[in-house]
């Protein structure tokens, strides 16, 4: 007799935990409305990414640093970015840390980098974003509000910064994270590679570069970057480097060019269908003493 009572409190904690975790549409409406990163993304998708950037807000803490006041619609923006990546993939994916840092704006770093000789350079460098495998991801908010492309058209802050998580799964950011098992790894390499080696020679030589030649300077930030242009501007990174987008749409389990393509042949088509025009019986004219030619109906173009 008692099981029953046990089981319908189970069912309200469980429901009480779902609320908590489900991220309210009116949020939702104003931190999405202005990311183009979603172009592609239909109804039904839109709807897994809500629910999973509620499961992601629920597990990961958000740290403002003043001035800066951290709302319900910044904490959204940066989650519906995060959970981009992952849509296809699952939370798990950003397993093993906890902490997101938000600052107002661009902030120092210390730098040192040692040298053929041996010899160590130090100095400080304003950032936008920073990642670690283990540690936080840090976002300067300036550089991550929706619409802003700090480096240039189809630059995000957000998409960058957590592809570097997916990158240091493994253990290193080199530019490959663990790949699925029906990926072939040397598709992926040859691909990156040809691409990467394309990029520093343009550099090299001061041509210009298809996407944000900050991606030449290490294969870590080739992968970061390629993946903001892939969401941002697919239609750019499949004309400028084909083979690395499918690469990466057999990682992300998403094809955003495909997609946008689909729904512009569906957008299209209901356009171009022809619209019936009806006459209330109150409003039919007399009949005419001749029959006059039929009416050709009229197509919207």
């Amino acid at each position: 007799m008692t099981r029953h009572p046990l089981r319908r409190l189970r069912r309200a904690r469980r429901a009480v935990v779902v609320r908590r975790r489900r991220l309210p549409y009116s949020v939702w409406r104003r931190a999405s409305a202005r990311l183009d990163c979603l172009h592609h993304l239909g109804p039904q998708e839109r709807l897994r990414l809500r629910l999973l950037s509620g499961d992601f807000l629920a597990e990961k803490r958000f740290t403002a640093i003043d001035p800066l006041e951290l709302s319900d619609t910044i904490r959204a923006v940066i989650a519906i970015q995060a959970c981009l990546l992952i849509l296809e993939l699952g939370l798990d994916w950003y397993r093993g840390w906890r902490e997101i840092i938000v600052y107002p704006d661009s902030f120092l770093v210390d730098v040192t980098v040692t040298d053929e000789a041996g010899v160590e350079h130090h100095w400080r460098e304003a950032r936008g974003g920073e990642a670690w495998g283990a540690g936080p991801v840090i976002l300067s908010w300036r550089d991550a509000r929706p619409g802003v492309h700090p480096h240039g058209p189809g630059s995000n802050v957000v998409i960058h910064e957590f592809a570097h998580k997916l990158d240091w799964l493994d253990g290193q950011a080199d530019g490959r994270p663990p790949l699925h098992a029906d990926m072939d790894p040397t598709a992926w390499h040859d691909a990156f590679q040809a691409a990467y080696d394309d990029l520093r020679r343009r550099e090299a030589h001061h041509h210009r570069t298809p996407i944000d030649p900050y991606a030449a300077t290490a294969p870590g930030e080739f992968f970061a970057v390629v993946s903001e242009v892939f969401f941002e501007r697919p239609g750019l990174l499949a004309r400028a480097y084909p083979a690395v987008y499918r690469q990466l749409a057999a990682f992300y389990r998403q094809d955003p060019l495909l997609a946008l393509k689909q729904r512009h042949a569906t957008a299209e088509k209901g356009r171009g269908a022809p619209q019936r025009k009806t006459i209330h019986h109150a409003q039919r004219p007399p009949c005419p003493a001749r029959r006059p030619a039929p009416r050709r109906l009229q197509h919207e173009h």
